[in-house]
């Protein structure tokens, strides 16, 4: 046991690093409570530290902890994109009024953030359900209490009860259905549970509630519809640092676990044949059905409720659970190439989804709103955060020389080359919708005059240089995606049944 552990510990280094930097994080925060930028510092440095070492690393494939966990180019992708959102998110929560407002609680909120990121690399690399579920619940313990960090906003603390009780119903949930899974297999590796269902000795009936109880804690990680209750009040309610940080990391933690399980658990691996980019899926388990009415479903109740919303915020959190739908639609082609245009979506929306949350979180710092209609006139008092903000909506509603737009167009091309052309214009339909209230965000600050007077708004150069990190690859990676696209593609190329 010992000698598996320590074989398995030299592949677990970013893992470590950020393991290490949540306890100095917390050391420090006892010591030196007044030293803020300290913490910052401390623990942008350790997600750096992480990030260099993971891209340092070279792409192998290798199981370890006893068949737990698995490394490989697919978990490799996921952990960058965590830990750049990691990295940026703590960035912002130096910029963040909401934040900074409890300085002697700083340490406490830092090595919680660091902590969701531990959580959510083990969440990617997971490749046994009892691994998956371990993972999540740290994440998510993490994560119900982080919401709820702004102790003297009512909404902030509504928001960590209703996250506490939906995840708390989800996780148990998933849990039951775990264990139905390990009665039917006796396994929970998900490797063996392929092996197991291939033999055709499962009662198919039971398997299909077991599945949709696993669902039911994937479809609430990553918002999907009739999941997805708790997005828009936690979003509201939570310091805009943490919103950006779930609507991105946590939903991609979600879906690599759900990608991974899917593949493994369902791939009728006899049936393969060579060359065929469509998956044959074992027998008797509409993998494919259920994803298309999930995805037809998040996308278009998210995109139709946002069109009421008038809190920024709010609306965002509408668009994330719409984003979702999009992304469901790459796993429901259940194909190499829609799970190459599921992780390319991420990339952009990496950057795309968090420069929104950003902008929004300086606005709220300098007006004190996140009404929508106390946008008016932003165009001129800050010509450059409104023309980012119109870039990033932009981006999120597909529209070229975007990045938003290569995302929606590698996920609508995986269906149509599945036949699945009925998806496809759906979800190009759920595009054109959500361009109007993207765009009512636009008319406000371009073509509304605002009521107060008009006077220049003016931001740090710090504020507008990671402003710039995130608006020039949302641009950059819509014109050059070819890189993108090859690294998506070996990621998938190299991960299947271990």
């Amino acid at each position: 046991m010992i000698n598996q552990v320590l074989q398995s510990l030299p592949y677990i280094v970013p893992e470590l690093i950020v393991t290490g930097t949540l306890c100095l994080v917390l050391l420090l925060s006892l010591m030196m409570r007044k030293k803020s930028d300290l913490l910052v510092f401390v623990a942008a440095l350790g997600l750096f530290a992480a990030l260099a070492v993971l891209t340092s690393q070279p792409f192998a494939s290798a199981c370890l902890f006893f068949k737990m966990t698995v490394i490989d180019p697919f978990s490799q992708f996921f952990k960058l994109v965590i830990l750049f959102a990691a990295l940026i998110v703590v960035l912002m929560s130096r910029f963040s009024d909401e934040v900074n407002q409890i300085k002697k609680s700083l340490g406490e909120y830092y090595f919680l953030v660091v902590s969701m990121t531990l959580g959510m690399m083990f969440m990617v690399s997971a490749s046994n359900l009892l691994m998956m579920y371990l993972s999540l619940e740290l994440t998510s313990l993490t994560s119900y209490v982080v919401v709820g960090f702004i102790k003297q906003s009512k909404n902030s603390s509504e928001a960590s009860l209703k996250y506490l009780l939906y995840g708390a119903f989800s996780s148990g949930v998933m849990l039951y259905g775990i264990s139905i899974i390990y009665g039917l297999t006796g396994t929970m590796e998900l490797s063996g549970i392929n092996q197991v269902l291939a033999q055709g000795s499962a009662n198919t009936a039971m398997l299909l509630i077991g599945g949709i109880m696993l669902l039911v804690g994937f479809g609430y990680k990553i918002s999907a519809v009739p999941f997805h209750f708790w997005t828009p009040d936690v979003y509201e309610g939570a310091p805009t640092t943490i919103t950006a940080f779930l609507s991105v990391a946590s939903k991609a933690a979600g879906f690599a676990m759900l990608m991974r399980a899917l593949k493994i658990m369902f791939l009728d691996s006899s049936a393969l044949e060579i060359g065929n980019e469509f998956w044959p899926l074992i027998h008797g388990i509409p993998v494919v059905e259920i994803l298309s009415v999930l995805a037809v479903l998040t996308m278009t109740i998210g995109n139709l409720v946002a069109l009421w919303q008038d809190n920024v915020k709010r609306l965002l959190a509408y668009s994330s659970i719409a984003q979702a739908g999009y992304m469901l639609l790459g796993l429901a082609t259940i194909s190499n190439e829609g799970y190459s245009a599921v992780m390319l979506y991420f990339i952009v929306y990496l950057f795309m989804n968090l420069g929104a949350f950003y902008v929004a979180m300086l606005i709220s710092n300098t007006l004190g709103s996140e009404n929508i209609h106390d946008y008016k006139g932003l165009g001129r008092r800050a010509p450059f955060l409104s023309v980012s903000m119109a870039v990033f909506l932009v981006s999120l509603t597909g529209i070229p020389p975007t990045a938003g737009f290569i995302g929606k167009w590698m996920i609508f091309l995986s269906l149509i080359n599945v036949k699945m052309i009925g998806l496809a214009v759906i979800g190009v339909l759920n595009s054109v919708v959500s361009l109007y209230y993207y765009l009512r965000i636009v008319r406000n600050m371009f073509l509304h005059e605002g009521e107060k007077e008009e006077v220049a708004i003016r931001y740090p150069l710090a504020q507008q240089l990671l402003l710039l990190c995130l608006m020039v690859p949302t641009l950059y990676f819509g014109i050059f995606f070819n890189p993108l696209i090859e690294l998506v593609q070996f990621s998938v190329q190299m991960f299947g049944i271990k």
